[in-house]
């Protein structure tokens, strides 16, 4: 008996048929708070995109409002076959530097000339392209500055489509990392970049020579905008082609920017401002 007043029980608080009431309520006592759940969470979903709506007014489309990167850009060096900063090859052994070339071959294609002029602006140089807004008037998109993989010469692949490899004089290109808004010095001074052995191979690493002459990354191509303000800005280039390095030993190369304002190895980012890499050319003569 006391189990059937238990489900007696049960079914009355399911469904009252005397007082109308569902799970001991009344269809009106349900409508009310519906009604008044409906009303909360549309206040809440109307704050909320108000407030996503004030705030994406203060942002900018084309330039973030905070930059969370490095201030200082860093530097990435151009052929890297894996995920590691080694260069290593037998000067005889075609097979052994040939992804090297190939890898130079495909990262210099956005950079011929012909592409350059069609899609970049040919820059008065040694000084910054400033592009100023006009007030509310966004100067958007923005033009870029043309680098023309010719002026890499030697390291061009142009004239040497193996880029110095099988000679045992390789090229390895530097490129610099886009940091916004970067003026690199006062007075449109242009930074330049500077390769050395690590203090053990200093012996070892031989001449040297740059492209373009000196190392030096022209002011024009400063300050970068952002992708989206400046869609087609190419990154310079500078190319560094090692003459006689020693044979069948590793090298140890450090190459780092050098300009007023972009300070190099600080304690956030001991790397920032430079790459280091190993070079080992063998030989079999």
């Amino acid at each position: 008996m006391a189990k059937d007043g238990e489900k007696s029980d049960w079914k009355e608080f399911l469904w009252n048929p005397r007082t109308r009431e569902f799970l001991g309520r009344t269809a009106s006592s349900w409508g009310l708070i519906f009604l008044f759940y409906l009303i909360f969470y549309t206040c809440l979903a109307g704050m909320f995109a108000l407030t996503m709506y004030v705030m994406l007014q203060t942002l900018d489309e084309h330039r973030p409002t905070w930059q969370d990167r490095l201030s200082t850009p860093g530097l990435v060096i151009r052929p890297r076959a894996d995920d590691t900063f080694e260069i290593v090859y037998t000067k005889e052994d075609t097979e052994s530097w040939d992804l090297y070339a190939q890898t130079l071959d495909k990262f210099l294609q956005p950079y011929n000339d012909s592409l350059q002029a069609q899609k970049n602006h040919e820059c008065a140089p040694d000084k910054y392209f400033i592009q100023e807004d006009s007030g509310e008037v966004k100067n958007n998109p923005k033009r870029s500055c043309q680098f023309n993989r010719t002026v890499l010469q030697s390291c061009s692949g142009i004239d040497d489509r193996y880029y110095g490899y099988r000679e045992g004089q390789p090229c390895i290109i530097i490129k610099l990392n886009r940091v916004i808004g970067l003026l690199p010095g006062k007075d449109n001074q242009a930074p330049y970049v500077t390769c050395a052995a690590k203090k053990d191979d200093a012996d070892k690493i031989g001449e040297l020579i740059y492209f373009p002459p000196n190392g030096t990354i022209n002011s024009m191509y400063f300050p970068y905008y952002g992708k989206k303000a400046q869609v087609n800005y190419s990154q310079p280039l500078v190319a560094v082609k090692f003459l006689n390095i020693t044979h069948n030993e590793d090298v140890n190369i450090e190459c780092k920017i050098n300009a007023e304002n972009i300070p190099v190895g600080g304690e956030r980012d001991k790397f920032a401002g430079r790459v280091s890499f190993k070079l080992r050319i063998n030989s079999k003569n």
